[in-house]
């Protein structure tokens, strides 16, 4: 039910998440960002702005950047999403993951997950970014605590690698 009292059809939807088939009863008008937060347990991915301005919700979805805010959950029926669970594990992190930490890239964090993606976006895309093309790839993700330049630094070190 919506908060109007109507009853809303739910449906079954089947995507590749992280890697794993994954199927599960959604609503029309969930959002992207919830189902994966609190319905999925997968809260590296944030919740910012809620208007697709800060990046914070940032997941890739068949492999190019979507802010999860502004995508219903519906709409990823067939497709393929990576959140930064599945970029790396504890033991194996991926070398973005690596790279941040030893740039010292990272400070509140809340940032990362969507910062993370947007890096390997643009890697997957374009293996040698210049400066400029990864402040520019990013530019959509809002840092409040790093100022870009470690974040930059941490990229431009996968790249060169």
């Amino acid at each position: 039910m919506c908060k109007w009292g109507v009853a809303l059809s739910r449906k079954s939807i089947s995507f590749t998440l992280n890697g794993e088939k994954t199927e599960i009863e959604v609503e029309p008008t969930l959002l992207l960002v919830d189902m994966l937060r609190n319905r999925l347990g997968l809260t590296g991915t944030k919740i910012g702005c809620g208007e697709g301005d800060c990046g914070a919700c940032t997941v890739l979805l068949d492999g190019k950047t979507v802010n999860s805010c502004l995508i219903l959950a519906m709409q990823v029926e067939g497709h393929e999403v990576l959140t930064v669970e599945g970029l790396g594990t504890y033991d194996k992190l991926h070398p973005l993951q690596s790279a941040f930490i030893a740039e010292g890239a990272v400070q509140c964090g809340f940032c990362t997950p969507g910062m993370l993606l947007s890096a390997k976006s643009l890697l997957d895309e374009n293996p040698q970014p210049t400066r400029q093309q990864i402040a520019k790839h990013i530019s959509g993700n809002l840092c409040r605590c790093t100022g870009y330049a470690k974040i930059i630094n941490a990229i431009e070190k996968v790249a060169n690698s």
